[in-house]
């Protein structure tokens, strides 16, 4: 499970989509390590997990952001499982909706302990928004190890990425690899996380 050199996963066909899950408790119980994908609703989280499985189908890319309230369980090369997660932080989701996020995402970081990886999708063009650092202070108190991927970064100057990336690694207080520039459309990145995504599933 890994990146060939032009960047192109070896995922290819072997995915297996292991089903939707509504809440935390109705989730199976797996043998495999598992990475899970967070991110505002508007990140392009589903677009990020489909260039990692160089797909262009495995995640659903939703017209209506903020939703899908549910978890998705995908299975890579029978070593691994990603588990995609609800968008947050949409402002036109009522709020008992962000509610039902909440009380999802909190009972799956609570009980999976397979997880190995949390993999939270920021927007390289922006500073760091409420919701995210909320997320990611979560994460650490909870002493979850985490991998920030700063999407759309071809959509930022390249003289200008050097700087926007330091920024939110500052920002987010992350090492230099705690923070990987990455885009859905031109592969930036990719090979990147394949590598933290190995390390992580290989811990």
């Amino acid at each position: 499970m890994h990146a060939t050199p032009q960047g192109r996963p070896l995922a290819g066909g072997r995915v297996r989509f292991l089903g939707t899950f509504p809440s935390a408790d109705r989730l199976p119980t797996l043998d495999l390590p598992e990475i899970a994908f967070a991110g505002r609703s508007n990140v392009g989280k589903s677009s990020a997990i489909n260039r990692l499985l160089n797909s262009k189908r495995v995640a659903r890319v939703s017209g209506t952001p903020g939703r899908t309230q549910a978890i998705n369980l995908f299975e890579v090369e029978r070593r691994v499982v990603f588990a995609d997660l609800p968008g947050y932080g949409f402002a036109k989701v009522p709020p008992e909706m962000r509610a039902q996020w909440k009380t999802l995402v909190e009972g799956y970081f609570a009980g999976r302990e397979a997880l190995r990886l949390v993999v939270v999708l920021v927007d390289a063009r922006h500073d760091v928004q409420a919701s995210d650092a909320e997320l990611i202070w979560g994460l650490r108190q909870a002493r979850l190890p985490l991998l920030v991927l700063a999407t759309k970064v071809d959509k930022v100057k390249k003289s200008k990425r050097f700087a926007q990336l330091a920024a939110l690694r500052k920002e987010l207080r992350l090492e230099a690899d705690g923070l990987i520039g990455f885009s859905s459309f031109d592969g930036t990145g990719l090979v990147e996380a394949w590598a933290a995504l190995n390390a992580a599933a290989s811990a």
